[in-house]
């Protein structure tokens, strides 16, 4: 096949006379070109798609070695502080054991009763009453109200709120309101909270 087999039949062509409908009568030329146009778009076409995919997988695989490398220096650097984590955790746990030892026992709430009561003296109050209210349950701890009223002057409610916070057992103070009396002096309600930690067996 030479060129002028290729061109035969081109000198009298008009694109307007081709029959999609017969291709077969086209001249060869045309049919050449037509077979490259439409070989170059399927290449085209199929390497774009398949580069898309592979882009997506690369971009797939780049995240996940990224996530990879973060739990990887994560995990190094606990495996690094591993004895200092150890460590910490023993003195999680002793100073969550003396924190325990702080909570007073069933037995110790009337010994307790009686560290508030002489707090109370001692700041120069006059204690009108201690009652104690209904336990309420927490998950590690058992919590019971004392509701504390008192009659004295302002300066000896902050010396009594002074020392029941410098008590050996852990108290801690909420809801205070504080109102004058007929005698001149204030009348303060006050509910100090105390804890035991709560065990099944103690329970």
């Amino acid at each position: 096949m030479n060129f002028s087999e290729l061109t035969e039949g081109l000198r009298d062509f008009d694109i307007n006379d081709l029959d999609f409908n017969n291709s077969g009568s086209w001249p060869l030329l045309v049919k050449v070109f037509v077979w490259v146009l439409v070989l170059a778009v399927v290449i085209f076409l199929g390497y774009y798609l398949r580069l898309n995919d592979m882009n997506s997988t690369l971009d797939q695989a780049k995240a996940k070695q990224e996530t990879l490398k973060q739990d990887y220096e994560r995990k190094a650097f606990k495996a690094a502080n591993l004895e200092t984590y150890r460590q910490q955790m023993a003195d999680m746990d002793k100073s969550f054991g003396a924190l325990v030892k702080q909570l007073p026992k069933d037995t110790e709430v009337p010994g307790l009763l009686e560290d508030i009561t002489h707090t109370g003296l001692g700041s120069g109050l006059e204690i009108t009453s201690i009652k104690l209210q209904p336990e309420r349950m927490a998950e590690f701890y058992v919590e019971l109200p004392i509701e504390i009223e008192v009659k004295g002057g302002f300066h000896d409610f902050g010396s009594f709120v002074s020392g029941v916070a410098s008590l050996p057992r852990i108290v801690t103070l909420h809801d205070f309101a504080i109102s004058p009396s007929d005698s001149g002096l204030l009348n303060m309600t006050i509910t100090a909270k105390t804890y035991r930690y709560n065990d099944k067996e103690s329970e």
